[in-house]
């Protein structure tokens, strides 16, 4: 069969799966007596298994395989769940992942011995010996000689129980046995026996045994057989039938539901779509945006009132079309939340404390874009908190807090933005040992220190290589993270603010735009180039003369509603030629979290719709542009890095 084409599909369902694995396998820590979630468990691995094997993976195949043997006999009753197997289940789910990962990435899975090896040993572990399924007689047959009676049945077999009786007058009881034994194997296979082979050939038996024999022949053939045989005085046998597995009954289910499902996806309403289609779409419409530009310049010259009308309809039309691609691009952030409490229970367990982590607004939704990169600073923070923030139990029983700590992990929307708060009640920020630790790097002298506020003494942990910790772990301690959060969400065009208090928690705060594709920008002029800053940069647009502006400390300032803010001269920043003001100053004042600046601007164009284009890799490291967009008479404009130019 060709899989090439179902590859993807695979790919993105196996995710689904195992996220739902790790989602319900922490519930069920949590639960171990609840049924339903064991069932949901079962049901994600048993379609794992029929999906790998069905394209050909035969190692996820095995170990999803043994994954649900454990899991039918915690369903049977027959396995209790401990702290012990939950941790190899976990571990089991993330081999699936790494070997779903390989697949991605190189067609390929990869044997799992030593993880199958400990799923075999739970059986084994004190308390959960194997249970057997005994039948009338003395002899009895496990689960899995009763799965190979069920397999032979999909053949056409017959199983039987065998009880033969051997005279008593008989001299060599073994060798009278190994000829009977000799005889059935013709005929058949035989599964088990009682007593033992072992002890029959040792003659440690008393004229009888039984066994449990597999075979194409009918009862009358299989009598007349062994009653030929020398010394056998009689035989008793009887028909074995076991009833359906609840795994075949499930099968069935499953089946059925296929069924219907296949019948109901006639008239289904959602389709999936490959990303790359959807980005060209996006592409399509940006291009249309550009053109439509264009047209309103030309407009503008013409002052035909048909024409404009004609561009009036076509702007609503680009309008409506652009938040229609927009919606189908944009995913629910649950997709990043899911891998967290995962992530919270294995670093709390590593570092003893107690943690629970809450999560609200997961169906709030972004571009696919944002959600792309926003999961590896958020793993940073989620981490610093559990590391940094929460206190062990013991600390926190003397400080009056309760033993377990809470991480809330929070989204929602607030106008044109998604909000994602990370927040802990752990021991807050050290304002004093931020201090330390920046004049101990050289970062700050102890009087310049000593006159920073407290959020700019909060913004000295974003700085490169810097860390609280007093010694380096697996966790924390190397001062690459705070630094990678802020690069990354600066370049999706986003903020982080702290708020911390002392022994109440800390909250970081990361606003980011819904799309990085098409903005509202405000177009301005600085000598003779023209230039775009980000709508949702911007605070406001003021007057201010010359001789408002203030110089302190070598740095220029201005009042602004009772602020003292700084400002900058985007003429400087930017190296365009300087344009005398007449006493005036045109500023713009950008907004980064709580903090404003003063940018002066030498002309105000207008708000437009841009679309943004990427500078490309080798003007990668320009941090006060943001990328560049087409303009309607077809020139580029630079679009101003607001974040970058504190």
């Amino acid at each position: 069969m060709e899989t090439n084409q179902y590859i993807e599909i695979f790919i993105e369902e196996s995710q689904e799966h195992i996220e739902n694995l790790n989602s319900n396998l922490l519930l069920l820590e949590k639960d171990p007596q609840n049924k339903g979630v064991i069932d949901e468990i079962f049901r994600s691995a048993h379609t794992l298994k029929g999906m790998a094997a069905t394209m050909g993976f035969e190692n996820m195949n095995k170990l999803a395989h043994k994954m649900e043997d454990v899991l039918q006999e915690v369903k049977n009753g027959k396995l209790s769940i401990t702290s012990s197997i939950m941790d190899i289940l976990f571990k089991s789910v993330d081999v699936l992942g790494e070997m779903l990962n390989s697949i991605s990435q190189t067609g390929e899975d990869f044997p799992a011995d030593d993880v199958i090896f400990l799923l075999s040993g739970i059986k084994k572990m004190p308390g959960n010996e194997e249970k057997a399924i005994t039948y009338s007689g003395s002899l009895s047959i496990n689960e899995y000689e009763e799965d190979i009676i069920r397999e032979a049945y999909k053949e056409n077999y017959k199983a039987f129980k065998i009880t033969v009786h051997i005279d008593k007058g008989c001299m060599m009881k073994s060798a009278r046995a190994f000829v009977i034994f000799n005889n059935l194997d013709k005929m058949g296979d035989i599964i088990n026996s009682f007593p033992p082979v072992e002890d029959i050939e040792d003659e440690k038996f008393d004229y009888s045994f039984t066994l449990h024999f597999l075979t194409k022949e009918e009862k009358e053939k299989l009598e007349e057989m062994l009653l030929a045989i020398p010394e056998v005085e009689r035989v008793e046998i009887e028909e074995i039938n076991v009833t359906p597995s609840k795994e075949e009954t499930e099968d069935t289910q499953i089946l059925e539901a296929a069924k219907k499902t296949i019948s109901q996806n006639k008239t289904s309403k959602s389709v999936r779509v490959d990303i790359d289609r959807l980005d060209n779409l996006m592409n399509l419409v940006s291009e249309l945006i550009i053109i439509k530009t264009r047209l309103e310049g030309l407009e503008a010259d013409n002052k035909n009132p048909e024409t404009a009308n004609a561009i009036e309809y076509l702007e609503r039309i680009t309008t409506s079309l652009h938040d229609a691609v927009m919606k189908v691009r944009m995913v629910p952030v649950e997709r990043v939340f899911n891998r967290f409490p995962r992530m919270v229970r294995d670093l709390s367990h590593e570092l003893g404390k107690k943690i629970t982590l809450n999560m609200y607004g997961q169906e709030t939704e972004v571009d696919r874009t944002v959600i792309d990169e926003i999961g590896d600073p958020l793993v940073h923070l989620i981490r610093n908190s559990i590391d940094h923030g929460i206190e062990p139990p013991e600390e926190r029983i003397k400080k009056g807090k309760p033993e377990v700590g809470t991480i809330n992990l929070k989204a929602y929307h607030e106008g044109n933005n998604v909000i994602i708060e990370v927040s802990d009640d752990g021991r807050g920020i050290d304002i004093e040992k931020v201090k330390e630790k920046a004049i101990e790097r050289g970062l700050y002298t102890q009087e310049q220190i000593a006159s920073l506020s407290k959020d700019k003494i909060f913004e000295i942990l974003f700085k490169p290589g810097f860390s609280t910790a007093d010694k380096v772990t697996d966790i924390s301690g190397r001062g690459v993270g705070l630094d990678v959060v802020k690069n990354k969400i600066e370049s999706l065009n986003g903020t982080i603010e702290v708020f911390s208090e002392p022994d109440k928690g800390t909250k970081f705060v990361i606003k980011l735009p819904l799309t990085l594709a098409i903005i509202q920008a405000l177009l301005v002029k600085v000598g003779d180039e023209k230039f775009a800053i980000p709508l949702n940069s911007i605070s406001e647009i003021v007057h201010k003369k010359e001789d408002e502006v203030r110089n302190v400390q070598g740095k220029e300032i201005v009042l602004y509603r009772g602020r003292v803010i700084p400002i900058i001269r985007l003429n400087e920043i930017l190296q365009t030629k300087k344009v005398e003001s007449n006493g005036n100053l045109i500023c713009v004042i950008i907004k980064k979290g709580e903090n404003l600046a003063c940018c002066t601007v030498d002309d105000l164009i207008g708000q437009q719709e841009i679309v943004i284009k990427p500078l490309g890799k080798y003007l990668s490291n320009v941090k006060v542009i943001a990328g560049a967009t087409i303009l309607g008479d077809g020139q580029v404009a630079l679009i101003v890095d607001a974040n970058n130019l504190f």
